[in-house]
C-alpha cells in the first residue's frame, strides 16, 4: 500500500518537473518581473525553456532508475552471498565435522 502510494508520487511528479519551471518563467516574463541578478542574460525562448527542462527531467527520471537498480544489484549480490555462506557451512564444514573432529581441526 505505501509502495503504490510512493510509486503514484513518483509518477506524478514527473510532469510536475516537466511543467514547473517554464510554466512560472512564462508567468513571469508575462507580468515583467525580471530578477535583478539576470540583467546580463540574453532572453531564451519558451520551447528553447522546454526543451532543457525535459532533459533536466529524463536526466533525473534516468538517475532515480539507475540508482534503484543498483540497490536492487547489491540486494542480490547480499542474497546471493548468504546463500552461498550457508551451503558453504552445509556442505563442507558439517559433512566433515561428522567424519573426524581431529581432521577437521587440522584441515580447517
Amino acid at each position: 500500500r505505501v509502495q503504490n502510494l510512493l510509486l503514484a508520487v513518483a509518477g506524478l511528479s514527473v510532469p510536475v518537473l516537466l511543467l514547473a519551471k517554464p510554466y512560472f518563467l512564462s508567468r513571469s516574463h508575462a507580468s515583467g518581473h525580471h530578477d535583478e541578478e539576470h540583467h546580463g542574460e540574453e532572453e531564451h525562448g519558451m520551447g528553447e525553456i522546454i526543451i532543457h527542462q525535459a532533459i533536466e527531467t529524463i536526466e533525473f527520471v534516468l538517475g532515480m532508475v539507475s540508482n534503484t537498480a543498483s540497490y536492487l544489484r547489491l540486494w542480490a549480490l547480499s542474497l546471493a552471498h548468504s546463500e552461498l555462506a550457508t551451503v558453504f557451512w552445509e556442505k563442507a564444514m558439517l559433512t566433515t565435522l561428522k567424519v573426524n573432529f581431529f581432521a577437521t581441526f587440522i584441515g580447517f
